[in-house]
């Protein structure tokens, strides 16, 4: 594991010691591995941040194992939490951290590869109308595509009623890989949708392309139609749902607590993790730009890193972390994470933290890296806890001690 920050000592539901994090000298960055590449940042402070460290004493907890495959996790308003399974059901944690019986009624998923059933949301006046809306891998016509479904969660909470597809994000390919799949309502009672470009030189292009949903930010209504206020709404060829586009595989989206602004992960190749600023109809660059290269070590396209009317990054890795689930921190009882970016990693395997001042990255910290697991998705408790799935099936508690 990757060196990580100063030490700090928390307790552990069994009673041991150990610690959140490595040493790091000051104003060091907690990366520690050369990159893949000699590419240059764009300004500074783009990637290799210096190390930050958590002082408030921290407790983690293992609430939860068993799962198959822990995708999505969000915390429902009584305090318990309702989790995606990959292979195809929800599960729901309660308060003495019971896990439930697999929740059924969810359409079937193509769970090979990187498909599955993945991210969920629940509908802002669920305590009325039960709605969630979710994400999902599905095999039709020879073919998979990103879904996006919704339905009712029966009262007695075994099945989910009358769940129906809203949007599908075409065109269809058959590969298993880049679906994207994240989900979150923004303050209007829409649904920003993350897709990937399905991976293959084939579908890399489609990133680009307007006419394709593929690689993209969406922006929907609840009934899966092109939100008000979309960017390409009335543009001939054009799909009107697009909101941002030129992006790689999103697995995580994040509203600011306080400026509402829009922020996305997603993953490089060889390198080029990013951390993007989301705004509508601008071109985030791939596969024309990139900060990574290709997995057997050719350079991307013309092997740049900039070009006119191309978004940067706010923050890139180079060697990748695998950024997967991201949440804004709105509590108070961890102070000095006040409005921090945390990211689940999955190839890192730790949680990173983030410290963004005026829209640029200013402190990164490396969270939890001792438990080698692969962090899926985080969100955060009632009483500012926050909660993480991984993908060996485990829910972990961080809170303050």
């Amino acid at each position: 594991m990757k060196a990580i920050i100063l030490a700090s000592v928390l307790s552990v539901t069994a009673g041991c010691q150990e610690k959140l994090h490595d040493t790091v000298a000051p104003g060091k960055s907690v990366e520690t591995e050369a990159p893949n590449t000699n590419y240059k940042p764009a300004f500074e402070g783009q990637t290799r941040i210096q190390g930050i460290t958590t002082s408030t004493p921290i407790n983690v907890e293992e609430i939860a194992k068993g799962l198959s495959k822990p995708w999505g996790i969000i915390v429902l308003k009584d305090g318990r939490l309702l989790i995606t399974e990959k292979t195809g059901t929800l599960r729901i944690i309660d308060r003495d951290n019971k896990l439930s019986q697999p929740i059924t009624g969810l359409p079937e998923v193509n769970s090979n590869g990187q498909g599955g059933l993945l991210d969920i949301v629940a509908d802002p006046e669920f305590e009325q109308n039960r709605m969630l809306y979710w994400v999902f891998s599905e095999r039709k016509d020879g073919k998979n595509a990103t879904v996006v479904a919704k339905g009712r969660l029966a009262n007695d909470e075994k099945t989910v009623e009358n769940a129906q597809v809203i949007y599908r994000a075409e065109p269809a390919y058959d590969g298993i890989l880049h679906y994207g799949g994240r989900i979150i309502f923004d303050k209007d009672g829409n649904l920003f949708v993350s897709t990937g470009e399905r991976s293959d030189m084939v579908t890399r292009p489609q990133a680009q392309q307007l006419n394709s949903a593929l690689g993209k930010v969406l922006k929907i209504t609840k009934d899966g139609k092109p939100a008000p206020g979309n960017p390409y709404l009335g543009q001939q060829n054009v799909r009107p749902e697009i909101y941002s586009y030129g992006h790689r595989n999103v697995q995580g989206l994040a509203l600011h607590p306080e400026t509402g602004d829009l922020w996305e992960g997603e993953f490089g190749p060889r390198g080029g993790d990013e951390i993007n600023l989301i705004k509508p109809a601008k071109n985030y660059g791939w596969p024309i730009i990139t900060y990574g290269i290709e997995y057997d070590g050719k350079t991307i396209g013309e092997g740049i890193t900039q070009k006119e009317g191309m978004e940067q990054p706010v923050y890139y890795w180079d060697p990748v972390v695998s950024p997967s689930g991201m949440i804004f921190y709105s509590g108070n009882v961890i102070p000095e994470w006040k409005n921090n970016l945390l990211i689940g990693c999955l190839s890192g395997q730790h949680i990173v933290r983030l410290d963004i001042k005026n829209n640029k990255v200013v402190g990164e910290e490396r969270l939890l890296g001792g438990k080698n697991e692969r962090f899926r998705d985080l969100a955060q408790g009632l009483n500012g806890e926050i909660y993480a799935v991984t993908d060996s099936g485990k829910v972990f508690r961080i809170s303050k001690k």
